[in-house]
């Protein structure tokens, strides 16, 4: 009776006829909100430093002239993690699991060859971030480049192996925040918005090889083999912190048909979010480049952000800076931990931030190269854009047999049953395909000159 009364009784000792309505309402967010998780994660975590330079680069360079291609990446980006996502949903295994499952033989070898190739360019991607994060430390006259750099370095290793897979969570979803910034550099600028969505649906081409290489370069950094991973481990993380399976995931197959529906559509709904708002902070940034720094030389991210306070003023570099800085500390973990749960996966060891390291060597094993290797390498005497640029090479040739496999995995029946793809994700999925595998022959030609 005391707890009925205390529910119904305001701070000031009166009942409050208001608390039922509000209650409801606050549970209602809070549902909105939870469902927010992996696809945000996700989409956030692809607007890296070396994403932010790439596209500050395109801004910079051609204006306005690439801004369509970020209204072709979103279906693609979309289609293309949905699938990931739904191959967690339905089989509660990592995209890891699922290859050692559906391949056997010589073709797991290969595998574990392609994922290995992967891991060392995520380890690359990873000191080029934390140069970045460095680089923006100093920007906000914060202090040397490599102090912070290592700082940060050691603070994402000590968080990812030290703490809880809740508490990595709600971390995540807190850096996402740090690319509304790039909005905000938006109304710091002068922009001609009637031009903006005339380059936004109607595509200028060139035919010149820079760019070619910059577009190839848009596409491979939106469209990277890691988040094909991150998207199927975070779900999973996901689903095993649900109160429901305990550490077991519940499929979709194992729950009733009211509540798979509700939360494949939730899952849906998270990643085509988390891909919108990956594809909006694109459209930000070249947006803001094109108006300020057009005909400038731009390498990194640190590069745009300078560039921008003679010409934007003191405050929008410092949001451009804060950033990349944001979404740095978020992309470390998200890279190291990409690789490493598709590695364990696929050797049959336990994987996941949710697990201890006594019970996932292997992956925090995994984990631990690709963040203190990084380090090491952001604090050696190495040009950031140069890996990038190794980064770019890779991640371009290995998407398009990355997708092939996710392809394969997401089209069997045995695997799948019936959350298999249908036509609309088929014809995106082989679509995006074609298209990352035209992208390494442009990237490959290129680059032995033809």
């Amino acid at each position: 009776m005391a707890i009925r009364i205390a529910s119904l009784v305001g701070g000031n000792g009166r009942r409050n006829e208001a608390d039922p309505a509000v209650a409801g309402s606050q549970r209602g967010l809070r549902r909105m909100l939870g469902v927010f998780g992996p696809g945000l994660v996700t989409g956030a975590s692809d607007d890296d430093p070396s994403g932010v330079a790439t596209y500050s680069q395109a801004g910079a360079t051609y204006g306005l002239g690439l801004l369509w291609a970020s209204m072709i990446t979103l279906p693609l980006m979309a289609a293309v993690q949905e699938i990931c996502d739904r191959t967690a949903l339905a089989t509660g295994r990592s995209l890891g699991e699922l290859a050692a499952a559906k391949y056997s033989g010589r073709a797991r070898p290969l595998l574990a060859v392609l994922i290995g190739v992967l891991i060392v360019a995520n380890t690359l991607n990873i000191a080029a971030d934390l140069v970045a994060i460095g680089s923006g430390m100093n920007l906000l006259h914060a202090g040397p480049t490599w102090v912070w750099a290592l700082i940060a370095g050691v603070l994402i290793t000590g968080m990812i192996i030290l703490g809880s897979f809740e508490q990595i969570a709600r971390i995540f979803k807190f850096l996402c925040l740090s690319l509304l910034s790039y909005f905000g550099v938006l109304f710091a600028v002068q922009v001609d918005w009637i031009n903006v969505l005339h380059h936004a649906f109607v595509p200028h081409l060139s035919l010149s090889t820079g760019y070619i290489a910059l577009l190839v370069g848009v596409l491979g950094t939106t469209i990277s083999p890691y988040l094909f991973f991150w998207q199927s481990a975070h779900r999973l993380e996901e689903m095993r912190d649900e109160p429901d399976g305990g550490d077991r995931v519940v499929t979709l197959k194992r729950r009733g048909a009211r509540a798979a529906a509700r939360k494949q559509r939730e899952s849906r709904l998270d990643v085509f979010a988390g891909m919108l708002f990956s594809n909006l902070v694109m459209f930000a940034i070249i947006v803001a480049c094109a108006a300020t720094l057009n005909g400038k030389s731009i390498g990194s991210a640190a590069d745009a952000a300078a560039a921008l306070e003679p010409v934007a003023g003191r405050w929008a570099s410092a949001l451009f800076a804060l950033g990349f800085i944001g979404t740095g500390m978020l992309a470390v973990p998200v890279l190291a931990g990409s690789g490493a749960a598709g590695m364990a996966g696929l050797l049959g060891k336990h994987w996941g931030f949710s697990r201890s390291v006594r019970k996932a060597p292997v992956f925090y094993g995994l984990v631990a190269v690709g963040t203190i290797g990084g380090t090491l390498l952001s604090l050696a005497d190495t040009n950031p854009i140069q890996l990038l640029v190794v980064v770019a090479v890779i991640n371009g040739i290995a998407a398009a047999p990355f997708l092939f496999l996710v392809m394969h995995i997401s089209s069997d029946h045995a695997l799948m049953g019936e959350y298999r793809n249908g036509p609309a994700a088929m014809i995106l999925g082989w679509g995006t395909f074609a298209v990352m595998a035209s992208a390494a022959v442009v990237l490959i030609a290129q680059g032995v000159g033809v």
